[in-house]
């Protein structure tokens, strides 16, 4: 894995991860910042647009608005799909191959963690590579589910330039003749698998994801500006257990306060020099 080199500043700050990290099992909160090197924009980065994702009451209420959607999210799908893994995911893998991260728990609904190779992937946020039924619980496969949106919707497959939003939807306005997926079983509203804003992150996950910080000895957070409620709940984990934490994000996070220590950088590149020193 060939990596640019580090700014001799952020050089200084891996170090002291490194003397921070070394020697003991760490648990990784990842968010959208480590999937910006695959191809797939940031909500809150630098320079990220101001946006309004729908809410989860909006989507059940109105079928215009799961027409919207629908067509935004299947299109933005191709993209997710065609994306691969980092350098920062491939660091992060091999990091739990060596038995050094006990886990990942991110706020990403791409699956790049599991496409790098990482096996414990706590996916607080849900994957965007399932679909469910909000009436009867029937679980599809996001691609069973395209495929039946390519054939009810041909005109989908025109538009050549979408831009693609971090939770997998796109900018469209052709939504008036949109064939809205429903449930095969009982014809009701299918949802993919993440959490919408407006809706809480299952319990189930939160208690997953808790637990690694609990059998970690110190924890990173890589990509997140921890401003989603999920992500600062678990931090208040690694806190009250007074572990190290090592935040490593591009411009401030919440958490900063609270960090060990803050590296202001990319995670591919430091997450891929940690992964050299911690794992040689």
């Amino acid at each position: 894995m060939t990596l640019p080199d580090l700014d001799p500043a952020v050089l200084t700050l891996v170090d002291q991860a490194e003397r921070l990290l070394v020697g003991r099992r760490i648990a990784v909160l990842t968010g959208a910042g480590v999937s910006t090197d695959s191809g797939i924009p940031d909500y809150r980065g630098v320079g990220a647009p101001v946006r309004s994702p729908m809410t989860f009451q909006v989507f059940l209420a109105d079928q215009r608005a799961r027409q919207r959607y629908w067509a935004g999210s299947h299109l933005g799908w191709r993209y997710f799909a065609a994306a691969g893994p980092n350098a920062g995911h491939l660091a992060l893998a091999e990091l739990e191959l060596a038995d050094i991260v006990n886990g990942v728990i991110t706020q990403n609904v791409d699956g790049l963690h599991l496409r790098a190779g990482s096996r414990h992937v706590v996916d607080v946020h849900g994957s965007m590579d399932r679909v469910f039924c909000l009436s009867c619980g029937q679980q599809f496969a996001r691609e069973d589910i395209a495929a039946r949106m390519t054939r009810e919707n041909p005109w989908l497959a025109e538009p050549d330039t979408v831009k693609l939003n971090p939770d997998g939807d796109v900018d469209i306005d052709a939504v008036g003749e949109m064939v809205v997926p429903s449930c095969t079983v009982c014809d009701g509203i299918l949802k993919p698998d993440v959490v919408f804003f407006g809706e809480l992150v299952p319990t189930t996950k939160f208690t997953a994801g808790a637990a690694l910080i609990r059998a970690a000895d110190a924890f990173i957070v890589a990509g997140s500006s921890l401003v989603v409620n999920s992500g600062i709940r678990l931090l208040e984990q690694a806190v009250r257990r007074r572990v190290p934490i090592v935040i490593v994000n591009r411009g401030e996070t919440k958490g900063d306060s609270r960090a060990t220590l803050k590296i202001d950088a990319g995670t591919s590149e430091v997450l891929g020099a940690l992964k050299e020193r911690l794992a040689s």
